[in-house]
């Protein structure tokens, strides 16, 4: 496959980006997005060009990392993928195909295609855990009995990676879908009820102050987000957000 790629380049958060067009030869179809990057990153280098950045680290879609906004979809045309799990085959021969950072005020570009999404990591902080006994009379988390529903519901909320996909693809930029998972994941147990409600309210807080957008209910990022997270843990969070305040 020959590709015409038009790639967002910036060389650092202050400084002015634009797009630059790069063409590249010999794609193989089976290639993954990430290992066609660096198949162009190569050819940059050997021709003493800065090699694009982009964030990516195990390349097994379950680290959240590699954050591309391809041809105006956060992971590209694929769904319930990573950009790491795209493959080529998904494009045609001779396509152009418009890589860009994830946009958000809350995600400030570091360069070219790598964006700070540390707000995910100070929401994550304000209230995403629980407080575990030390003291030697720990019990076994398997002693509690959780009904079967509830389990399912929270191990489905906790596979968000936080990639930021639903921020991406928000005309808000809204975090919701990343808060409501994580208040999720944790509201359906037992082990999250002591903190039920300084969570919510402190999570919420956080997000707000990073300067996410509010949700309007457009659903584009159940669509795009490449684990399926359910707009459903929304509608939770909004609910217990709502008791936390009348409780409070």
């Amino acid at each position: 496959m020959n590709l015409t790629l038009k790639i967002w380049r910036q060389a650092n958060a202050t400084s002015k980006g634009e797009m630059v067009t790069y063409p590249i030869e010999n794609v193989s179809p089976d290639m993954s997005f990430l290992e066609m990057m660096d198949v162009l990153n190569e050819q940059l280098i050997n021709k003493g060009i800065d090699p694009i950045a982009f964030d990516h680290d195990c390349r097994e879609g379950i680290c959240g990392m590699c954050s591309m906004y391809i041809n105006g979809e956060a992971h590209g045309p694929d769904r319930l993928v990573t950009t790491c799990q795209l493959h080529m085959r998904k494009f045609k021969d001779g396509e152009t195909i418009t890589i860009e950072p994830f946009r958000a005020n809350a995600f400030p570009v570091v360069k070219d295609l790598a964006v700070d999404r540390s707000a995910f990591d100070r929401i994550q902080h304000a209230g995403g855990f629980v407080s575990v006994n030390t003291s030697g009379n720990t019990q076994d988390a398997n002693n509690i009995p959780i009904n079967k529903h509830d389990a399912d519901k929270a191990f489905d909320a906790a596979t968000c990676i936080g990639c930021g996909a639903c921020v991406a693809s928000c005309k808000n930029a809204s975090a919701m879908l990343f808060v409501s998972a994580k208040v999720s994941q944790y509201a359906l147990l037992p082990q999250g009820k002591v903190e039920a409600t300084d969570r919510v309210l402190n999570m919420v807080k956080q997000m707000d102050e990073e300067g996410f957008g509010n949700c309007t209910n457009t659903g584009a990022c159940e669509v795009e987000c490449p684990k399926g997270i359910s707009l459903e843990n929304i509608a939770r969070m909004n609910r217990e957000y709502l008791f936390a305040t009348v409780k409070g």
